[in-house]
């Protein structure tokens, strides 16, 4: 949720606002209740992403459309963190959520700011394996060998181009809005 989207608190719906208080780093403006103290702290949410490797398919890189998207964007497998989960766990449940894999072998690809959506992107590897259903969320996926992969210079683009120079692939970039 933006920054934008809270406008009164959820305690005491009194009106919100851009107070300046002494935090441990030193004095920050964040959106606090002047009622009850109540403070939006707009906090990057931990999004899980998946490049998955299918084993039964030669080792092709599966990317996936959003079914909400309206181009022909294709992408990782994207997920929000469930509370009580680790990443490990989650990256699991959503690959299995939305294509119906089972990840045999998970290893961490790396950590990525994605400011934009105000998001903490902890982006793995998975191998995976089995018959490919994907979910109502997604419309359409498409299987890549490691040499036609496209990357974007956002987000989980950058986790693929780092998985593909770990693999000997030196990533090639699409500039948006793509062509179609």
């Amino acid at each position: 949720m933006s920054r934008d989207a809270f406008r009164f608190c959820p305690s005491c719906a009194t009106p919100l606002e851009a107070i300046e208080q002494w935090e441990d780093g030193g004095p920050k403006t964040r959106l606090r209740c002047p009622a009850c103290g109540w403070t939006h702290w707009n906090n990057p949410t931990p999004v899980l992403a998946a490049i998955v490797e299918c084993a039964d398919q030669g080792g092709k890189v599966l990317l996936a459309r959003n079914a909400a998207w309206s181009g022909r964007m294709f992408a990782l497998i994207t997920g929000f963190m469930e509370a009580g989960e680790s990443p490990e766990h989650g990256i699991r449940r959503e690959v299995a959520e939305e294509t119906a894999l089972e990840v045999l072998d998970l290893k961490l690809v790396g950590v990525y700011d994605f400011q934009r959506m105000n998001q903490v992107i902890i982006a793995y590897h998975a191998l995976a394996r089995g018959e490919v259903r994907l979910s109502p969320e997604l419309s359409e996926y498409k299987l890549f060998d490691l040499a036609d992969l496209r990357c974007w210079r956002a987000g989980t683009g950058i986790a693929l181009a780092d998985w593909l120079r770990s693999r000997g692939h030196e990533p090639q970039f699409i500039e948006f809005p793509p062509r179609t």
